[in-house]
């Protein structure tokens, strides 16, 4: 059954909220890593600067995996643009509302999903 508007509001209105959630943290990771940089000096320990370098990289990481999740938030405001939110991208069947509850950016069912993670897609 398809989804009401009242239903594909809600899910925009979270998708929206979480974008502007995402973007925050992103653009907070990404000024303390440019920050970083600024602070080394020349009497920091070598120990303290490999620290410093492996939490930059897990910032990095970090923020690389939120860009991933804001392009999937944006694919799913334009879906809800052209009128296919809540049916999946690969196989055109509908994702089911706990799915799109948990997770309200999912384009795919739970099956597209995991063949596209094995590669099987």
């Amino acid at each position: 059954m398809p989804l009401k508007k009242q239903e594909i509001a809600k899910f925009k209105q979270r998708l929206e909220e979480l974008k502007r959630q995402m973007t925050e943290l992103v653009r907070g990771v990404s000024e303390e890593v440019k920050s970083a940089d600024d602070s080394k000096g020349y009497s920091q320990h070598q120990a303290d600067e490999g620290t410093d370098d492996f939490n930059r990289t897990i910032s990095l990481e970090v923020t690389s995996k939120e860009y991933g999740i804001l392009r999937q938030i944006d694919r799913a405001l334009e879906k809800i643009e052209e009128n296919t939110y809540g049916i999946c991208d690969i196989t055109g069947e509908e994702i089911s509302i706990p799915r799109l509850d948990a997770i309200p950016y999912a384009t795919m069912t739970v099956k597209a999903q995991e063949k596209f993670e094995k590669g099987l897609l």
